[in-house]
């Protein structure tokens, strides 16, 4: 099986990737704000409940476990899972 030669030459053409790449000062805080907010007890309780489920459901080992609409976990494949809220503000 022949290896895709475009794999990993993305640059990032977004809009936010150029505006972070154009100001370092920007990247530093937002990344600050990322450290901090991702070590919150809530979201560490977020990601030990995923990786549970996901450890469970052995044989998906090339899926994410999503969450619905019901609160319900499900194994999904993890580009439709990560570019569900692509694009989407919060």
């Amino acid at each position: 099986m022949a290896r895709n030669k475009l794999a990993g030459t993305s640059t990032g053409n977004s809009k936010s990737s150029k505006f972070y790449k154009e100001h370092p000062e920007a990247r530093a805080k937002k990344n600050a704000y990322n450290t901090e907010y991702h070590k919150t007890p809530k979201r560490i309780a977020y990601r030990s409940e995923l990786n549970t489920a996901r450890r469970a459901a052995e044989p998906a080992k090339s899926k994410d476990m999503s969450h619905t609409r019901s609160g319900k976990l499900v194994a999904e494949n993890r580009s439709t899972n990560r570019a569900r809220n692509r694009g989407k503000k919060a």
